[in-house]
């Protein structure tokens, strides 16, 4: 009725290699992780004597979330050598989840499963290389297996659920959050901004359909504005999620 033809799924999380193997998503990764290294090397040239400003001041704003935000509340001050890997984490995926509304970009890197599956693999290796370095391999996976408190009985039923919930579930559950929250958000953008489209082209036939052209225009806006702080709850649920991990690795009693 208005001219709306939304083109297959495929022209729209999928683009045709641009160099070699690299497609945009790979350019976006790319540049994400060359934008943080930027930052913080232009920080690191500033004088630490003086008082922080300009990169150097967002540089240790980020420290700073980092460590009071995420390591002192899950894995407390022993965890401070952690900082550098967790920010690190939050900061490209802050930054591949950003350009799902930048135009021409227009696609969150992590809008595809093999930047979020990637990631949740080495968390996974992490976690796990961490517990077995601070309980050994033998009462790492004793504590998954057989957590104390729990009468033996219940062992029958709660032993494979914590074993498959530590070694396999994880990583995948912190993939598949990341990557369905920012493609579903990339979904909504372009079925709006598609709609947006045929509803102004409309117009030009019938006048009358002017307040169903701004309608959509309107919450295309309040998306776009929206998915900036998806894009941040994502990356800070990702590194405290990984943060949690850690901490239990390091700490099984709590």
């Amino acid at each position: 009725m208005f001219g709306l033809d939304f083109p297959p799924i495929n022209e729209v999380i999928r683009w045709r290699d641009a160099f070699g193997n690299l497609n945009k998503i790979g350019m976006i990764a790319v540049l994400a992780s060359g934008i943080a290294i930027l930052i913080f090397l232009i920080a690191s040239r500033y004088n630490a004597n003086e008082a922080p400003k300009g990169v150097r001041n967002l540089a240790e704003m980020l420290v700073e979330f980092i460590e009071e935000n995420i390591v002192m509340q899950t894995i407390g001050k022993d965890g401070l050598g952690w900082t550098p890997f967790l920010l690190s984490l939050f900061i490209f995926i802050y930054l591949c989840n950003l350009p799902g509304i930048i135009p021409i970009l227009q696609m969150p890197a992590t809008g595809r499963m093999a930047i979020p599956l990637f990631l949740s693999v080495i968390v996974w290796v992490v976690y796990n290389a961490v517990g077995i370095k601070h309980q050994g391999f033998i009462g790492y996976f004793k504590g998954i297996m057989f957590p104390p408190g729990v009468p033996k009985p219940i062992y029958l039923l709660l032993t494979p659920i914590e074993l498959v919930s530590t070694i396999i579930v994880r990583p995948f559950s912190l993939a598949i959050r990341l990557f369905a929250n920012m493609l579903a958000g990339h979904m909504l953008l372009v079925t709006f901004a598609l709609l947006s489209a045929a509803m102004f082209e409309a117009q030009t036939k019938k006048f009358l359909l002017v307040p169903m052209g701004i309608l959509p225009m309107g919450m295309l806006i309040f998306l776009t504005v929206f998915e900036v702080l998806v894009g941040f709850l994502q990356a800070y649920i990702f590194t405290i999620l990984t943060a949690v991990y850690i901490g239990g690795a390091r700490h099984p009693e709590h």
